[in-house]
């Protein structure tokens, strides 16, 4: 694992994930989690479902960053043998743009909850917050800031002062087309950002769904802390296999093709049906927690409550 991923599964990262229980203050609230033993069956079944999505959709942004990173230097370096000159040809920005928006809606629509959405979101957005200060780069810096916070800048302007501005294309397109993405979209980006792999990416997403809810659980049921991290280490081996499950093989090879025909107008069957990413992304694991759905809605109207979500 990149050691710079270690710090964006660190609980003591300010990037506001403290401030979500990931459904177990509800979960508490019914009874249905109220020991050592059921907040151990609640970690398991939330690393089966929404961690394995997570860790599948995070492996996933990591993989399409370093491929269309890829992809635009193939532009130029064709650019620069037809003409002979360095090569002023770029993958089309809206293309890419147009993938990176696709992945970002497979993650909403495994995300039935609207509260849920809300909270994916804003952890997603306060993570890049942080990671454009860790990595300065245009991939994180840019899905939050630009002349008007939340909405895309010109890619002109992303590249200006980019040391390497063919690596940092693909980061580009991200933030034009997606500047609120949802936290695994977001956490992917990071992990490319930092020089990970996809499947460094999956294992974040993976630890940061049972980490973050066993932490919650010891502030609000007052657990003994080192029980409730000798169940996180059981959780070790499930963890690495969800991470290598949920880590996407080899992209489709035509993501060049596709960033230089990709319009926004014809996204839907060109991305789906042309270059196999639709196809693609919509296998990507879709399992589900219904009880956490209702809870987190229930959560959402509570009038009285610790965390955020």
């Amino acid at each position: 694992m990149n050691p710079a991923l270690l710090l964006l599964t660190d609980s003591r990262l300010p990037a506001g994930g403290h401030a979500h229980s990931g459904g177990t203050e509800q979960v508490i609230a019914t009874g249905a989690v109220h020991d050592l033993a059921s907040l151990a069956a609640f970690l398991r079944g939330r690393l089966r479902t929404s961690g394995h999505v997570a860790a599948a959709l995070a492996a996933s942004a990591c993989a399409l960053g370093k491929e269309s990173s890829r992809t635009e230097a193939c532009a130029r370096a064709r650019s620069q043998e037809s003409s002979g000159t360095e090569g002023s040809a770029r993958a089309r920005p809206e293309a890419l743009g147009a993938l990176w928006s696709l992945l970002d809606a497979e993650a909403d629509a495994r995300t039935a909850s609207p509260a849920q959405r809300t909270a994916s979101r804003t952890q997603g957005r306060l993570l890049l917050r942080v990671a454009r200060r860790l990595w300065p780069s245009p991939t994180v810096d840019d899905l939050t800031a630009g002349p008007n916070p939340g909405h895309p800048v010109a890619l002109d302007d992303l590249a200006a002062g980019v040391p390497n501005r063919r690596h940092a294309a693909a980061l580009d397109h991200l933030a034009l087309a997606v500047p609120n993405p949802h936290h695994p979209i977001a956490l992917g980006a990071a992990a490319h950002a930092a020089g990970g792999s996809p499947e460094d990416a999956a294992l974040a997403a993976a630890y940061h769904a049972i980490t973050g809810p066993a932490t919650a659980a010891v502030r609000l049921l007052g657990l003994d802390p080192v029980a409730v991290h000798g169940l996180l280490a059981d959780l070790a081996s499930a963890l690495a296999a969800t991470a290598s499950d949920a880590t996407p093989s080899d992209l489709p090879p035509d993501l060049a093709t596709a960033a230089s025909d990709i319009t926004p107008s014809d996204l839907t069957t060109t991305a789906s049906d042309a270059t196999g990413y639709g196809r693609l992304w919509a296998e990507l694991p879709a399992r589900s927690a219904p009880a956490l759905d209702l809870l987190a809605e229930r959560h959402a109207g509570a009038k009285v409550r610790l965390f955020v979500s």
